[in-house]
């Protein structure tokens, strides 16, 4: 069954639709240090991905095919035939979902800290346990190190503290049903099918989804282009804001 979204909609009514997909554990505010330069070029689509923020969080497990006929079903609420979408993480899988499933509702695409495949089953299952039995704060020590440099962390506290409070605010059956549509995600071989024009922002350092994921994704979409940042990991975009609001400007306005 299809989800209610929660979103929002900001920037000029007759700028092109550019929809922004949060990852696991986040809401829609982690794309607050992107949203000033974005809506210079863009009215802005941010949705809460179900089970996170102030979406719904039915029973679990989830599916990325759930998760992108939500989107599609936002879509189709808002009126909206086509947009370009950026996802990153688990919002990455939804793109590469939509953009093969649903190719005509995609312009431009571009997939940040993402993966066509992301084995083994069983740490995703792991995890999914631990919040349930335990609570978000079992496993958030270990997501904010995967998501941030050393470095970061330590220079600019008050950056990563609000992402360790959005983190520990989620319902944890949300994430823990998230957790099973990450494992059940495969979409190798199917991205050949992707037509919309494609940017892949990865992390050097990034142990969840490093650049050897994004590699293989640029290997099956055609034209795709990769852009690796240096010292960052997974949640590139709030360590390097200016950087990646800048490389999405560039690709979703096709470089005009």
């Amino acid at each position: 069954m299809r989800v209610e979204l929660h979103h929002r909609l900001e920037g000029p009514e007759d700028a092109p639709v550019l929809m922004l997909s949060n990852s696991l554990g986040t809401t829609l505010e982690m794309w607050d240090s992107q949203a000033a330069a974005l809506t210079e070029h863009f009215r802005l689509l941010r949705y809460d991905s179900r089970g996170h923020g102030r979406s719904p969080a039915p029973q679990g497990p989830y599916s990325i095919d759930a998760l992108g006929r939500d989107v599609v079903g936002l879509l189709d609420g808002l009126g909206l035939e086509r947009v370009s979408f950026c996802g990153l993480s688990l919002g990455g899988m939804v793109g590469q979902w939509l953009a093969i499933n649903a190719p005509e509702r995609v312009d431009r695409l571009a997939l940040c800290s993402t993966s066509a495949h992301m084995p083994p089953a069983s740490q995703w299952h792991e995890r999914a346990a631990a919040v349930r039995g335990q609570g978000m704060a079992a496993i958030t020590d270990g997501a904010i190190e995967r998501w941030f440099t050393p470095g970061f962390t330590e220079r600019a506290p008050e950056v990563v503290e609000p992402v360790r409070r959005m983190l520990l605010s989620i319902e944890p059956e949300g994430y823990a049903a998230s957790c099973e549509a990450i494992a059940a995600h495969d979409l190798r071989g199917q991205h050949p099918a992707i037509q919309a024009p494609t940017l892949i922002i990865v992390g050097g350092e990034d142990p969840s989804t490093p650049p050897e994921h994004a590699k293989y994704l640029a290997s099956q979409i055609q034209g795709a282009r990769i852009v690796e940042l240096q010292a960052a990991r997974h949640l590139l975009n709030i360590e390097h804001p200016e950087r990646v609001a800048r490389e999405l400007t560039d690709h979703l306005t096709g470089g005009a």
